[in-house]
């Protein structure tokens, strides 16, 4: 389903590579099991049905986790009206819309498809920001959806938690034999772990590049539709800012689901977390607004 957002050949691109890689990984990766004899079928089937209930139910599942409630026009007018005017610019159907309750100013979007989205903002975001900054905010999340690179996250990050069941199951049922009932050999069980970890962290670094591009492209989408990147700058910078002020145990309930948020839920520094954040630094996403803005005065 097209819509007016603009295209990003770059992350198509780098989704469909992704898919690709993952799926080879884990390919490669059950062969080995079964070629050590662990019996991978069943932690299979187990994951394949997680998976399909985390992808179909995708959008309950993260409303639920982080806490967001749908409301009506009646509820949120200007909420929804704003939803309702960046729809009808980018010619797409109009997603459910949702608050959470928190004062982390965040949004986020989620669903498999244009259909089945909802976008979803905190009562924070909706103090901290201006009318035309909370468009320019939504607009970037709407993006997400037309791009579909929520649905591609949703299966990638689940990706990483097959191999932790993997892991799991070699334990229960293979540590301590060895292979081909030589003692001298390395446990069946420990062989398993250290695939495991090499697969999650070849998982995890292959999501979060991903992550951190599509970021980009969103902000480059969400401007280009409003034609306001200077708001969305603003934004960014205001969300950003007050994150040094929210609390740090609220910060950490917050942080498992960065990979979806529109600012990663993180004090600003230099720590080990920047360096493999799902966002890109905030002067890049700046730098790459300020970039648009450039070539917007000049048409």
């Amino acid at each position: 389903m097209s819509t007016r957002f603009a295209s990003d050949r770059g992350l198509t691109s780098r989704m469909v590579v992704t898919m690709f890689l993952l799926g080879l990984l884990y390919v490669v990766f059950v062969g080995a099991l079964i070629a050590l004899g662990v019996r991978a079928l069943s932690v299979l089937l187990i994951a394949g049905v997680m998976l399909l209930a985390q992808y179909f139910l995708s959008d309950r599942i993260a409303l639920f986790a982080m806490g967001g409630r749908e409301v009506s026009p009646q509820e949120a007018p200007e909420l929804h009206g704003l939803i309702d005017r960046l729809c009808a610019m980018a010619d797409m159907p109009k997603p459910r819309v949702a608050v959470a309750d928190s004062d982390v100013p965040n949004a986020f979007a989620t669903g498999r498809n244009q259909k089945k989205a909802v976008v979803c903002v905190t009562t924070g975001i909706l103090r901290r920001l201006e009318p035309e900054e909370l468009e320019g905010v939504l607009a970037h999340e709407l993006s997400h959806v037309a791009h579909r690179d929520v649905a591609v996250m949703t299966i990638a990050s689940f990706l990483g938690i097959v191999a932790g069941l993997m892991t799991r199951f070699a334990l229960y049922s293979g540590l301590g034999s060895r292979r081909d009932g030589n003692q001298g050999g390395l446990p069946i069980g420990l062989i398993v772990m250290l695939a495991s970890i090499l697969v999650y962290a070849v998982s995890f670094l292959l999501t979060r590049a991903l992550s951190r591009y599509r970021e980009l492209a969103a902000d480059r989408a969400g401007a280009l539709l409003t034609q306001q990147p200077s708001a969305l700058a603003s934004a960014l910078t205001k969300v950003s800012g007050e994150m040094a002020r929210i609390p740090t145990r609220d910060l950490r309930e917050a942080e498992p689901f960065n990979a979806f948020y529109f600012a990663p839920a993180l004090k600003q520094g230099h720590t080990l977390a920047s360096l493999f954040s799902t966002h890109p630094p905030l002067q890049r996403r700046l730098e790459n607004l300020a970039k648009i803005s450039a070539q917007l005065g000049r048409g």
